[in-house]
């Protein structure tokens, strides 16, 4: 591979997905195995299923893999945050915990990721989707949007997997939500993003925990905080000079 990456932590938010996530730990093991340093971080918030008894059979034989458990349920972006925090390695890679991410696509976003790029992204692109009519309207509805409010020009934003640096999502103001405007809020910072066709995949069980009136909804209330968030936001701090004691350097203060 062209770039620098040599490990990554893959954060997997979950919800009531005992049907789905020993499969999709399976199959990120099948497909980065021997190819690329990895962990898997899984964040359950707040199952109440058998989900984490699942994930605790997996981390049997899965030494790369990290259970984070919420108490209640506390939403994705909590989630993503809650994994993000509690990961080891400098790129992330998030997916969702359906099974409708296709992990052979991981290998496909580290191919583009430019490392000396400042807050750059890799999302990808669902182009054939495997979701209900209605969802698919509803989420055509929402890119026409933002395209006229936001103007990033991102074919598929919802699209959960991603990549970018962990220093760089952590510098990024949170708030609620934050999930659905990640590819907005990196080219506020000044960053560049590349999108790439992806596989989208039928949700072999389960339901999704939103319904369209409720993404909706949050949608609308959200498209306007972070266009305020935008006109607060200072995105280019260019540092002339560090400069520092040289007696701290030897660690004769401070310490």
């Amino acid at each position: 591979m062209k770039n620098k990456i040599k490990n990554i932590s893959i954060i997997i938010p979950v919800l009531n997905e005992e049907e789905n996530i020993e499969n999709l730990l399976d199959e990120i093991k099948t497909n980065l195995y021997n190819k690329i340093g990895y962990e898997v971080v899984v964040v359950d918030d707040g199952s109440t299923d058998g989900t984490i008894k699942k994930i605790k059979k997996k981390l049997k034989n899965h030494s790369c893999l990290k259970l984070v458990a919420h108490k209640k349920n506390y939403g994705q972006s909590l989630s993503l945050r809650t994994g993000i925090i509690n990961s080891k390695y400098d790129y992330i890679v998030t997916l969702d915990g359906d099974g409708q991410n296709d992990p052979s696509n991981i290998l496909d976003l580290i191919s583009y990721y430019k490392n000396n790029i400042p807050f750059f992204l890799v999302i990808g692109n669902r182009k054939k989707r495997n979701d209900t009519f209605a969802r698919r309207v509803a989420s055509r509805g929402a890119f026409f949007i933002r395209r006229l409010l936001l103007n990033d020009n991102v074919p598929d934003t919802g699209c959960a997997l991603k990549l970018f640096k962990k220093q760089e999502f952590l510098y990024l103001p949170f708030f609620n939500h934050l999930h659905r405007f990640l590819p907005f809020l990196f080219l506020t910072m000044g960053g560049k993003i590349i999108s790439i066709n992806v596989n989208h995949r039928i949700r072999k069980s389960g339901v999704s925990k939103y319904s369209n009136l409720q993404r909706a909804l949050v949608g609308i209330y959200d498209l306007f905080g972070v266009i305020w968030l935008r006109k607060r936001t200072q995105s280019s701090i260019v540092i002339k000079e560090i400069c520092e004691s040289t007696k701290n350097k030897r660690g004769k203060y401070g310490n």
